[in-house]
């Protein structure tokens, strides 16, 4: 698991920075209906999507909120006075606060899928009646894009995919959402070059493949020996789900 309190200043350039954050963003407010006047971002990391999402839509006021202080820093300078340092599984909001809640880049790193479920929880407890909550869902499976990375990499030891959209929309029906909708975007920027997916794999990016592993090491010889090292791969195509709260 990354240090996002480290991963902080890094963040934004090694995914995809703006164009990335633009994509997102327009996506979700895709999925936010007109009428919403107030939403939450949970786990808003450097806020550069929180604030596309604000100043995407006048008539919406956006707050975000998450774990990491260097991260929370980071988006109280680009939304001042919006954002929240608290733990996803336990919002510090009232129930029914917001019109829309999204989490973004968030399930997958939930641990398990208690936590997943806990925070699916949250985040319809402080949605009103009516309100919609937007997420993204198989956030790894979105990375395979064909590749002859992908192809070294799918002997790679397994992990569970807290985020797997049927558990997702499970959870969310548990706690009374209702699925209306979905949508797609591109991760400008973030298709994996050989060479980037080596030092991935140094930084800790794979859970089933922690440095110092002696795994990691082969996968990293397997990668290194791929042609066009540095030629990124496409891009990922990352994919949203919505619920109501009737």
């Amino acid at each position: 698991m990354l240090d996002y309190d480290k991963e902080a200043e890094v963040y934004d350039a090694s995914r995809g920075g703006e164009p990335r954050a633009e994509a997102a963003a327009r996506a979700v407010l895709s999925l936010v209906p007109p009428r919403a006047r107030s939403l939450l971002d949970v786990a808003c990391g450097t806020g550069i999507v929180t604030r596309r999402l604000a100043t995407g839509r006048e008539t919406l006021r956006v707050t975000g909120v998450d774990l990491a202080h260097a991260m929370a820093r980071r988006a109280a300078a680009r939304l001042p006075g919006a954002v929240v340092l608290a733990d996803s599984r336990r919002l510090p909001f009232r129930d029914g606060e917001f019109d829309a809640v999204s989490s973004v880049w968030l399930l997958h790193l939930a641990g398990s899928d208690a936590n997943a479920r806990a925070i699916v929880g949250e985040c319809a407890r402080v949605l009103r009646p009516g309100g919609v909550y937007v997420t993204t869902v198989d956030k790894g499976a979105s990375h395979n894009v064909g590749s002859d990375i992908d192809a070294v990499l799918a002997t790679r030891p397994p992990s569970t995919a807290h985020d797997a959209a049927g558990l997702v929309e499970t959870h969310a029906r548990a706690h009374g959402l209702v699925p209306v909708g979905h949508a797609r975007f591109t991760g400008h920027g973030q298709g994996r070059s050989p060479r980037r997916t080596i030092a991935d794999l140094g930084r800790g990016w794979f859970v089933t493949l922690p440095p110092g592993d002696p795994r990691a090491e082969e996968f990293a010889a397997r990668l290194a020996a791929l042609p066009d090292q540095d030629r990124p791969r496409p891009d990922p195509v990352f994919t949203l789900r919505a619920f109501v709260k009737p």
